[in-house]
């Protein structure tokens, strides 16, 4: 198998990282499969504390060309400045799956974390995974959601709450639907949140919470909003630099 300049560069220099803090540390990992393609299993997009270990780990699924899982494939996980996954690299086990665990970065925002393999002539095929990172105020926001909106908002139940979403007439927009939120101002969110949906000729099912919420938990939810946005929300004359 030949094996790509990129992925077993980088694989050295996480290996040679880990040497300088365990001395004797194991040498780089060698596949014993190969597949073409790495999927999502479960713990993407999770929110967690910055600068914390998200609550569930990352598990991605190699597979080859029919979709069948490989077992004995090298995956490589990287992650951007901040963030720490453990491990770097892994062999997947008999399912054909990599666990990872994620250290959020220590600013709030959305990030991805990246996995790559190789296929059997050497190419190399990534999945990136998107994560965010909740500081103090989106966490409040967080907890707003899942007491106050969720249960509509959240088309999927949990064991914890039963989600209302099929019972109501008019479907509202998950809390990550960029396309429709970016589009309102933080006034706008603020109005509809205080004083429902008609205050924004939107739907009479969204009831009022200005009764309910503070000034500041309705801004905790909003931020909230923000940060799980996809795609991500640009505030209005705010110019982003690219790293």
């Amino acid at each position: 198998m030949q094996v790509n300049p990129w992925i077993a560069g980088m694989l050295a220099v996480t290996v040679c990282a880990g040497c300088a803090h365990r001395p004797g540390a194991a040498p780089a990992l060698k596949a014993k499969a190969a597949g073409t393609a790495i999927v999502v299993v479960s713990g993407d997009k999770q929110v967690g504390f910055t600068g914390a270990l998200l609550a569930q780990p990352l598990v991605v699924q190699v597979n080859d060309d029919q979709g069948n899982a490989v077992p004995g494939a090298l995956v490589a996980v990287t992650g951007p400045h901040g963030v720490a996954v453990d491990p770097a690299q892994v062999l997947t086990d008999d399912n054909g799956q990599a666990t990872i665990k994620v250290n959020s970065r220590g600013s709030s925002g959305r990030y991805e974390v990246t996995a790559m393999s190789q296929d059997a002539h050497g190419k190399t095929f990534t999945l990136a995974v998107a994560e965010y990172a909740a500081g103090y105020q989106e966490e409040v926001g967080s907890e707003v959601n899942g007491k106050y909106c969720s249960r509509c908002h959240d088309s999927e139940s949990t064991t914890e709450q039963v989600s209302n979403y099929d019972n109501l007439a008019v479907k509202p927009h998950s809390f990550a639907s960029g396309d429709v939120y970016n589009k309102f101002s933080d006034a706008d969110l603020a109005n509809i949140i205080a004083r429902g949906g008609p205050a924004m000729n939107r739907s009479a099912l969204m009831p009022p919470y200005g009764w309910t919420l503070n000034k500041a938990e309705i801004q905790a939810a909003i931020a909230y909003i923000r940060l799980v946005s996809d795609p991500p929300y640009a505030a209005p004359g705010v110019v982003y630099a690219k790293h």
